[in-house]
């Protein structure tokens, strides 16, 4: 039994150890070590290595930047050798210091691809770069063109001891020596940045304002010497090296004009990273890989541009496929990780199993009943294998939709935890107010159910376990009665609603529950986005082959994208759609196939939509009759929209704007809130922002999913205008993931409360909001010429009218109108918006204005009291007089004097 026991747990052992291997997969590490990143050209060569390692998920690149310092270099690449990557790319500082620690790398066995620039030996595996001398050439053969084989030259470069700067100049002097018209004025060589070598460019340009061409070892420096040139006044050829794409890089000045031509001086990048991929998967491959050159001038700079803009775009494309190919692979892993453990837990119980048939075996015991046990062993492993292979073929999609489902079900939770919670806490029973916050409880209750049902419905459909029940009924009786049902909200909503059928009966088999179910769904959505005073039509037609049932309306209608899949349960194309309505689409979809029907959409944006309920029909086929029951299934009753009530018979100090798209949520905490505080309810952002320009409020109450505009969007047109900057917004939201708080603050929003919420909380915040904001108005009552601790917003706008105040000081006939036109703002929010912020009225504030500037003309200036007076606005230096002792107590002599 023991030694039994021993070769089950090892051959444990070795499938668990199977599944990690499997799951493993072999990475390459690559060490890049980088000479420098100060400049576009080593950026564009590290981009292109990223952008061709996304091909290669199984090889990892770590960058080491030496700032130009060949030492640094030298113990970076010393690091990788001790790291024990599998293989070293290189660009060289200096060719001669690099030669040693690169020699060690190679005779390490680690592979080594130098790019760019070569070292002194021979010892690497490969070599990635564009010669310099054939760089060189192509610019003495271009300097040739343009200046006609006649004309003086003015060479520039960097780093006199690099081997690309002699190597280009070597092949730049063996092109124009072979024409002696053409004469090398100078060739200045230095270490120095192109910005400090502006100042010895422009004194030799200075000497030699006639030169007649520019040869720029890089576009950084031919840039820097046309910026020198344009401040001289000279027009001059400048060919410059690189020919990078971007923004000031050398395709883009030669486009604009800037430099005659650029020399394409490929970085390698791409190509480096192919190469040492071959090396690693040891395939074939070249030792010395020479990368294309060419002139780019004028005539083909556009194609260029066309070019390299396309390479971008598919660089991009290529990020994102690579990205979602990185999600796709882990849940694959995920996955096949499930799959071996499945297997092992299978390969567990078979195992036991065997056991317990050696052991019974053995006793020569119930061999019937091990056979039936094995045989229930087999057919657990298959059902799990079964379903196993059904969890693989789940989509992303499908994950994704089942997390709306917590959100969707946050709204009608807050409208029955939030009144209990309310009951629960009240000091005295009113009946009425008891009964109403039940039915709210009811109501949402409800709700739930139905979501819950139409998830099950679902369900059973998508398991093929939905049957029809037919019945032979009167189809248009049965679609006018359900189209009746809206006939009230039609008449409340002022929307034309017709029953259009040529035919008085029509028998016909079909199944009643999941028919009204489908009718009422899509005839319920007509009803959601057609406008007030618009119509929807319900039509019945019939051929010998079909019918067809047709609702139409005229309201906002659907996008292209839309249209294609209104059906799709997973898809959200307008992010505020109900899950209600995403589920009633998708079951009603799936009724009609029931019924072998089909169901058809037509729409277009702004002009509304038709669905088409495609049923077949057969002359004279009968069914068993059974009348139609009442309520056959609980759905959704059909209520009018009715206003939201505000009692203003009692004015508080405060005022909240209440913006929630919910009828039920609205008017609930409309009717808690108005307790405390004026209240205006709206039901869109829209109307929300007409109400808050209309009373500037002390707070903002918003959802945040809203039908047009959404509550972060609001949240942000709000701080962004001086006239609202100012009022705390709370967003109230069945959003309660962390990313959605975080795009709250940033919008500017003063707090975020999810659903289902805390009233007393809701409460707590408002107070507490409204609290910090009166602190902030006593605080800075007092400053009115020292707003710098005000909020940065709010400082603007304090900055702005002290200016206009002291633009307009020495006329006599300033007033509130006045200011408050020049700032493009009604005299109440004016009025509103400095009360809030300084805790005085406009006027008082003037006054407070004028005050401190009499003061510091008394204190600084010789001027007269007069003089004084008139220069602040007064007509009359008595009221100055009286005014100044008014506010000091003392004279302005007796002030002045003090």
């Amino acid at each position: 039994m023991r030694k039994i026991y021993q070769i089950f747990v090892a051959l444990l052992l070795i499938l668990m150890l199977y599944a990690c291997d499997k799951s493993e997969k072999k990475t390459f590490q690559i060490g890049f070590a980088q000479c420098t990143m100060n400049d576009n050209w080593r950026k564009t060569m590290v981009e292109g290595m990223e952008s061709e390692l996304t091909f290669h998920n199984n090889i990892g690149m770590t960058i080491a930047n030496a700032n130009s310092n060949s030492t640094k270099q030298i113990a970076q690449i010393q690091q990788f050798i001790e790291d024990k990557v599998d293989l070293i790319i290189v660009t060289p500082n200096e060719a001669k210091p690099l030669t040693a620690i690169i020699e060690k790398a190679f005779d390490a066995g680690i592979p080594v691809v130098i790019v760019d620039r070569k070292t002194t030996s021979e010892k690497y595996t490969a070599f990635v770069g564009a010669d310099n001398q054939l760089i060189g050439q192509n610019a003495g053969i271009y300097a040739n063109i343009i200046l006609k084989g006649q004309g003086t030259i003015f060479e520039v470069g960097e780093g006199a001891k690099t081997s690309p700067t002699i190597d280009r100049h070597q092949g730049f002097l063996k092109v124009i020596n072979k024409n002696p018209q053409l004469k090398l004025l100078k060739s200045l060589f230095s270490a120095r940045q192109p910005q400090y070598l502006q100042e010895e460019i422009r004194s030799f340009l200075s000497q030699h304002p006639k030169v007649d061409l520019i040869y720029a070892h890089n576009d950084r420096l031919a840039h820097a010497i046309a910026n020198v040139c344009k401040s001289l006044g000279l027009n001059k050829k400048i060919i410059g090296v690189d020919g990078l794409y971007g923004a000031n890089q050398g395709i883009d000045l030669v486009s604009k004009g800037i430099i005659s031509a650029t020399i394409l001086y490929p970085t390698g990048g791409e190509e480096a990273i192919k190469t040492a991929v071959k090396i690693l998967n040891k395939q074939p491959f070249e030792k010395e890989n020479q990368l294309f050159t060419t002139i780019i001038n004028a005539e083909n700079v556009g194609i260029m541009l066309a070019q390299y803009q396309k390479i971008k775009e598919q660089q991009d494309d290529i990020k994102r496929q690579a990205s979602k190919i990185k999600e796709l692979t882990r849940i694959f892993s995920t996955q096949q990780n499930t799959l071996y453990l499945t297997i092992i837990f299978l390969l567990v119980v078979i195992s036991l199993g065997g056991i317990l048939f050696y052991l019974l075996r053995e006793k020569q015991k119930s061999n019937q009943i091990l056979g039936n046990q094995n045989r229930a062993i087999l057919e657990q492993k298959d059902e799990i294998e079964r379903i196993s292979q059904l969890a693989r073929q789940a989509t992303e999609d499908k994950l994704r939709f089942y997390s709306y489902i917590s959100h969707e079900f946050r709204t009608p939770l807050s409208l029955i935890l939030t009144p209990t919670e309310d009951i629960l806490h009240r000091k005295s029973v009113d009946a009425k107010e008891t009964k109403n916050a039940l039915q709210l409880i009811y109501k949402n209750a409800n709700r739930l159910l139905r979501l819950v049902d139409q998830l099950l419905e679902l369900r059973k459909v998508d398991a093929g376990k939905m049957e029809l029940e037919v019945t032979q009924q009167d189809l248009v009786a049965f679609v006018k009665d359900i189209v009746s049902d809206f006939n009230v909200k039609a008449k409340t909503q002022h929307i034309d609603l017709q029953f259009i059928c040529p035919f008085a009966q029509m028998p016909f088999g079909f199944d009643a529950e999941k028919l009204d179910k489908v009718l009422f769904n899509i005839i319920s959505n007509a009803f959601k986005y057609t406008p007030v005073g618009g119509l929807i039509h319900v039509s019945l037609l019939k051929n010998i082959e079909k019918i067809e049932i047709l609702i139409s309306d005229n309201g906002i209608g659907m996008s292209k994208e839309e249209k294609e899949r209104a059906f799709d349960l997973f898809y959200r194309g307008n992010q505020n759609i109900s899950l209600g309505t995403g589920l009633g689409l998708a079951l009603s979809r799936e009724f009609v196939s029931l019924h072998q029907g089909d169901i058809e959409v037509e729409s277009e944006k702004g002009k509304g939509t038709t669905f088409k309920i495609i049923l077949p029909y057969v002359e004279g086929q009968m069914y068993e009759k059974e009348p139609i029951k009442e309520n056959p299934y609980l759905r959704e009753s059909v209520e009018a929209i009715t206003p939201i009530l505000v009692n203003n018979s009692v004015v508080h100090e405060n005022t909240i704007v209440l913006i929630e798209d919910n009828q039920d949520l609205n008017q609930f905490l409309t009717q808690k809130l108005r307790i405390a505080y004026n209240t205006v309810p709206v039901e869109s952002a829209e109307k929300g922002w007409e109400e808050i320009l209309n009373n500037i409020p002390d707070l903002i109450i918003s959802d945040v999913m809203l039908p047009a505009m959404d509550g972060f969007s609001l949240t942000q047109k709000i701080k962004n205008d001086f006239r609202t900057s100012h009022i705390p917004v709370i967003l109230l939201t069945a959003k309660g993931q962390l990313e959605s708080q975080i795009e709250g603050a940033k919008a500017g929003a003063d707090a975020y409360i999810s659903k289902p919420f805390n009233q007393q909380l809701l409460e707590e915040k408002i107070k507490g909001l409204l609290e910090n904001r009166d602190r902030m108005r006593r605080r800075f009552s007092s400053e009115i010429t020292n707003p710098s601790q005000i909020q940065k917003t709010e400082r603007k706008f304090l900055v702005e009218f002290e200016l206009l105040i002291e633009k307009n000081l020495n006329d006599s006939s300033l007033s509130v109108e006045k200011l408050s036109k020049e700032l493009g703002m009604s005299r109440v929010q004016l009025f509103r918006k400095i009360s809030a912020l300084t805790n005085k009225n406009v006027t008082d504030y003037i006054a407070d204005f004028k005050l401190l500037k009499a003061k510091a003309l008394l204190k600084e200036t010789d001027k007269t009291i007069a003089e004084v007076a008139y220069e602040t606005g007064f007509n009359n230096p008595s009221y100055f007089t009286t005014f100044f002792k008014q506010k000091t107590n003392q004279t302005p002599s007796e002030w002045r004097n003090s």
